[in-house]
């Protein structure tokens, strides 16, 4: 799959960008040294002083991360290339089947295809009247979906007409992709048999920026929530935590690697992982949870770690996106398509 950021999929004047987090352009040291300096270097995502962060990111972290993460990235890359990008054009091109109504595009908020990129090529004929941002975050956080939307501010910035615009904070309690999610486990257990516990694992957050009022914690929990309630889970057969922390800050706890720890200890020797704050399989997904911590399982007593994979472009989770936009522009297509 070859996406091309400077095409979008209809003439009309109302647009869909679909965005996702990002991916290096290789899976080389030089490579994640630079994706990574463009995403740890958002303020939004570290949030300390620029005088004190940046000699840390450039002077520590890039160096000594670039190659071990190159190297992560190897275990996940495919013939197509990065699985977060190969995934998430698949699940845009559905979109755009879906919705023939609207332009849609797909971009990335750090590395290629890029906002400005997107966004540009989307309004080269000055003809974008209407705009839906779809930040690819089930769960809102400061150090997401609102760094996408400083991200799309940043652009039409330059812009002489700008267009309505609806962005979606979140959508964690939409009923259809509730559905969605659930019943890809059903399937997944169907087919794969059921291990003992449901572990929901979502990426960590800094503790300090819970506190500050990020709503992402509350909107993990009743996310699962709903997801068990509708598997008929009570509390034994499932938990929740939270992974891919860095530094020696507190972040949310429960740890997703101190879990499996204390799982596999109390003798549970079978557990099935889903992560539902990621849209599509990615690093975090494919190597920290499937490779890595199903190792550390493993070691600390388990039998094995059976990972449920994201949505990605299933019908299913085409369909709950494509009726929410839908429910959300609706009167866009009372009004027409006139600027």
């Amino acid at each position: 799959m070859n996406p091309n950021p400077d095409a979008a999929s209809t003439a009309s004047s109302d647009g869909l960008l679909v965005v996702n987090l990002g991916t290096p352009a290789a899976p080389t040291a030089a490579a994640v040294r630079r994706y990574l300096a463009e995403f740890l270097g958002d303020p939004r995502v570290i949030e300390l002083p620029r005088l004190l962060w940046y000699p840390v990111l450039y002077g520590v972290i890039l160096p000594l991360r670039g190659m071990r993460s190159a190297a992560a990235y190897r275990s996940v890359w495919t013939e197509q290339g990065s699985p977060l990008l190969v995934q998430s054009q698949a699940l845009t091109d559905g979109l755009a089947a879906a919705l023939p109504e609207l332009r849609v595009a797909l971009a990335m908020r750090y590395g290629e295809p890029s906002i400005a990129r997107v966004l540009d090529a989307m309004n080269v004929d000055g003809g974008l009247r209407r705009l839906f941002v779809l930040p690819l975050y089930p769960q809102y956080s400061a150090t997401t979906s609102a760094t996408v939307y400083d991200a799309v501010a940043d652009v039409m910035r330059g812009w002489r007409r700008l267009p309505e615009l609806r962005f979606l904070a979140d959508y964690h309690d939409d009923a259809a992709w509730l559905d969605a999610v659930a019943d890809s486990i059903r399937r997944h257990w169907a087919g794969q048999g059921r291990g003992e516990r449901l572990l929901c694992s979502f990426h960590g957050l800094p503790q300090r920026y819970a506190a500050a009022g990020d709503p992402y914690p509350q909107q993990c929990v009743a996310g699962a929530e709903a997801i068990a309630a509708r598997l008929g889970l009570d509390a034994n057969q499932w938990t929740l935590s939270y992974q891919s922390r860095v530094g020696r800050e507190p972040w949310l706890q429960p740890y997703t690697d101190k879990t499996l720890e204390r799982l596999a200890a109390a003798g549970v020797k079978r557990i099935d992982v889903v992560c539902p704050g990621f849209a599509v399989d990615c690093l975090e997904t494919l190597e920290e949870i499937a490779m890595e911590n199903a190792e550390r399982f493993r070691e600390c007593g388990g039998e094995a770690l059976t990972y449920i994979p994201c949505l990605n472009a299933d019908a299913s989770h085409v369909a709950a996106l494509a009726a929410l936009v839908r429910r959300r522009t609706s009167d866009w297509r009372d009004a027409g398509s006139a600027a």
